[in-house]
């Protein structure tokens, strides 16, 4: 439990974490009224302060937004924990099938969910590329 509440902090913050410890440079911005009142309303639709929009922004390699972001990790991580209950069950199944000889019904169920996590694993791939 206390790993998901530390990774669901993490994505819900709206500052960056604190850098360690070394020199900061300083940058002054100079924007119109319209380009400042774009910047906070959009920093306020993706839930982030107006510095972090911009840092994110400039260096960012593609153009995803802190939002587009964070739901992605969210997605990974979903996909994470399904992973792992399933494997939790493949597991039970397969004692199953060595303690008694049969392969259990249930087990093609299982299977088929593994699938479809595996389709949803591609397709958050392919968002991210």
């Amino acid at each position: 439990m206390a790993e998901d509440d530390s990774s669901r902090s993490r994505l819900s913050r709206r500052r960056r974490a604190n850098a360690p410890a070394g020199t900061k440079k300083r940058r002054d911005v100079w924007v119109t009224a319209e380009e400042e009142a774009s910047l906070i309303a959009r920093a306020a639709r993706e839930r982030v302060t107006v510095p972090n929009l911009m840092i994110s922004a400039a260096l960012s390699e593609r153009s995803d937004s802190p939002t587009e972001r964070r739901a992605i990790a969210a997605e990974l991580m979903s996909l994470h924990n399904l992973l792992a209950r399933s494997s939790n069950n493949i597991n039970q199944l397969a004692r199953q099938a060595n303690a008694t000889g049969e392969f259990p019904a249930e087990a093609r169920e299982a299977l088929k969910f593994i699938r479809s996590v595996a389709m949803r694993i591609d397709d958050a791939i392919d968002g991210l590329v």
